[in-house]
């Protein structure tokens, strides 16, 4: 399965104190059962001293194969420990509706 490729490829790579890979496939206009739109929540201290743009290029780097060949869509929110512990978690962003697509 993809989004257990995902989580086992970030929990590798980035060793996070909390992780969350949400498969929201069947939010799209997509057949059922699909893997194609994911949402990430990263949490882990190699996000420290690193601008959000630099935080979404590893992510994408660690995820390359799987962006290239399996994924349609992927919102990564990243965050240091320390952000992570300030923030109220009910604010983590909610990812918007279907606007539409192919059944492809």
């Amino acid at each position: 399965m993809i989004q257990h490729q995902i989580e086992h490829k970030l929990r590798t790579e980035l060793s996070p104190s909390y992780l969350k890979v949400l498969n929201e496939s069947y939010m799209h206009n997509v057949p059922e059962g699909s893997e194609s739109h994911f949402k990430v929540i990263a949490v882990s201290d190699g996000f420290e001293g690193k601008r959000l743009l630099a935080r979404h290029r590893t992510i994408n780097s660690i995820l390359a194969d799987e962006l290239a060949n399996h994924i349609h869509a992927l919102a990564i929110h990243t965050y240091t420990e320390s952000e992570w512990q300030a923030l109220d978690t009910e604010l983590v962003p909610q990812s918007p509706d279907c606007m539409g697509g192919s059944k492809s």
